[in-house]
């Protein structure tokens, strides 16, 4: 296979281990080593090992792993659909994120919701509302600014909490509606 000859804005330093490639004639890098960019080879399957995770896993970084997998979460997802039955007719309080995709507040406060919902596990319920593809319920308890937490119990809004907060905000707000 014919190796491409590399112009002047293709070309890249190399550290010593990396191969080398010569630089054309006529660029300025011409004394420097240089050397093509990777060529794209496709996903590999990844399959999961028996406890290594592959966020942390140094072996599977060693190997150039790709991460298939989402984090697995205990928050899940709610809808107009399932609403009443989630929400209005939980047994336990629930803490509903009313959140966008394109959000960047909403995807920051996202582990702390994750987190609470792990730590308040049996005592809350914690899902989340995309409010571009539910906006009746998002105008049914008005939202204008997301993220925005709200926790109801017996079926009634009895708090909220606008904007990506601290955990000890979204904590001190959980523990008044919380049995213990």
């Amino acid at each position: 296979m014919a190796v491409p000859r590399l112009t002047a804005s293709m070309a890249l330093p190399v550290p010593r281990t990396a191969a080398l490639a010569p630089a054309p004639a006529s660029s300025s890098l011409s004394r420097r080593a240089t050397r093509l960019l990777p060529v794209f080879e496709g996903l590999r399957r990844c399959t999961r090992l028996p406890g290594v995770s592959f966020a942390t896993s140094s072996r599977a970084v060693r190997r150039g792993a790709v991460v298939c997998e989402a984090p697995e979460t205990t928050t899940g997802h709610v809808s107009k659909a399932t609403w009443q039955s989630l929400v209005m007719d939980s047994d336990v309080p629930v803490l509903v994120d009313f959140w966008a995709p394109w959000c960047g507040p909403c995807r920051m406060i996202e582990p702390t919701i994750i987190k609470l919902a792990k730590v308040y596990e049996g005592k809350l319920r914690c899902y989340k509302l995309n409010t571009d593809e539910n906006p009746d319920i998002t105008t049914q308890y008005g939202i204008r600014s997301i993220p925005t937490m709200m926790i109801f119990k017996n079926g009634e809004k009895k708090d909220a909490v606008i904007g990506a907060v601290p955990e000890s905000t979204l904590i001190i707000s959980i523990e008044k509606f919380v049995a213990r």
